[in-house]
């Protein structure tokens, strides 16, 4: 007697699908783990021009309070600084700071890039300068 065994064509659609399905969840795995990379990426070089803009300032020219913006990498990335006296919450109404004392700047950066809103960073810093350069009358 000549028994032949093998698998039945129910078995194999099975297993194709099994293997589709594994297929399926490795790509979607993949392709997230690449949009992560990309986006940790985009936010690296953000992070590296915003350390280099705010590392110039006040070195070239004395920092005033001003508003200012501009783009880096073909216009990938949109920045916004903004130089403003910093005001004290600790500091009482009617303090008056003495005559030439040195004055708290607050830098405020902001960096975007991409079409959603959660595609933005900002940096805030204080920087102390004389209250000559900072613009505050004598």
């Amino acid at each position: 007697m000549n028994t032949q065994r093998g698998y039945t064509l129910i078995e194999v659609i099975v297993a194709f699908a099994l293997l589709a399905l594994a297929l399926t969840l490795l790509l979607g795995t993949l392709s997230g783990a690449a949009r992560q990379v990309r986006n940790a990426d985009e936010i690296s070089r953000a992070t590296l021009h915003a350390q280099s803009l705010l590392a110039v300032q006040g070195v070239q020219a004395p920092l005033l309070p001003h508003r200012e913006q501009g783009e880096f990498e073909q216009g990938h990335y949109h920045w916004t600084l903004d130089v403003a006296r910093y005001d004290d919450p600790h500091q009482r109404q009617g303090d008056r700071q003495s005559v030439g004392a040195p004055e708290l700047l607050q830098l405020t950066l902001a960096v975007r890039w991409g079409e959603d809103a959660r595609q933005r960073l900002q940096w805030r810093t204080l920087r102390l300068v004389l209250a000559a350069v900072a613009g505050t009358p004598p």
